[in-house]
């Protein structure tokens, strides 16, 4: 079965609730600094951003949170599961967003980790500002009216 991809390259993880939760105003693709153990776990696909979170850490930018599991062979080098995780991105691009997240009071949430063309693990991440219920429900019932339009319009014709 072909894995769902980006248009950059395979999915590896997907965090499905972020859309949910946040409105995605911006997304950022990130490079992550990663040990060989978690690159193989990946590609297995058993990760999980559901409680991911990027932030500032001495100046750098960090991913925080992120389970990766430990690689099922069982070998020497493991590594930490839930340890903060290097973010790649250039200088200015990093201050631009850590200020959107001071000033605005918007988040930085990880919408996906994948696979680019060459192999390389990167990370897709969106500039994101926290959804009300309500705007939760306006969204979910915008989704439904757009997917039951769909439905009538293939149905019809």
């Amino acid at each position: 079965m072909a894995r769902p991809t980006l248009i950059a390259g395979n999915i590896a993880v997907e965090n499905r609730r972020a859309r949910h939760e946040y409105a995605i105003l911006e997304t950022i693709e990130a490079g992550v600094v990663l040990v060989g153990t978690e690159v193989k776990s990946l590609r297995s696909g058993r990760a999980n951003l559901a409680e991911a979170y990027a932030g500032q850490q001495s100046g750098e930018l960090y991913l925080f949170n992120a389970y990766i599991p430990e690689y099922q062979v069982k070998t020497v080098f493991t590594h930490e599961t839930r340890r903060p995780r290097k973010l790649l991105v250039h200088r200015k691009e990093m201050r631009r967003l850590l200020g959107a997240v001071t000033r605005e009071g918007m988040t930085l949430v990880p919408l996906a980790i994948f696979f680019n063309d060459r192999g390389i693990a990167k990370l897709s991440l969106g500039l994101a500002k926290g959804r009300k219920l309500h705007d939760k429900r306006a969204a979910e019932k915008e989704r439904d009216w757009q997917r039951e339009k769909s439905r009538l319009l293939r149905n019809r014709g």
